[in-house]
């Protein structure tokens, strides 16, 4: 069964970002090799890179125009920062997983969907 992984990055300390240069050396290192595990699981469905929330636009079709917005849809804390896709036994193997992506335990959340699947 195939699970979405959507990654908010929440207070997540990104790299190149002064929250992530407060971050020891060893965190930092952890977290990488972390992501590097991730995306050599062969479970795992890599999404491509997404770019910053700060620099999203959200498009809306009101009367028949479309209306653009900077930013991203919901607040910059709540934005989507990347997703996957896991193959999984069943929804507890998935949630096991997402624990495992760093920026659960770092201020953000991992939101888990099944695919394929509908209301």
């Amino acid at each position: 069964m195939q699970f979405a992984m959507l990654i908010y990055q929440g207070t997540t300390p990104l790299p190149n970002t002064e929250a992530w240069d407060c971050l020891p050396e060893d965190e930092q290192n952890k977290i990488y090799a972390d992501y590097a595990a991730i995306n050599k699981n062969p479970a795992v469905t890599r999404g491509v890179a997404l770019g910053r929330p700060v620099d999203a636009k959200t498009v809306r079709v009101e009367s028949g125009k479309t209306i653009a917005t900077e930013g991203p849809f919901a607040g910059v804390e709540a934005a989507v920062g990347g997703y996957l896709v896991f193959e999984a036994e069943d929804e507890a193997a998935a949630l096991d997983f997402a624990a495992t992506i760093p920026a659960a335990r770092l201020g953000g959340a991992i939101e888990v969907r099944p695919v394929g699947t509908y209301w």
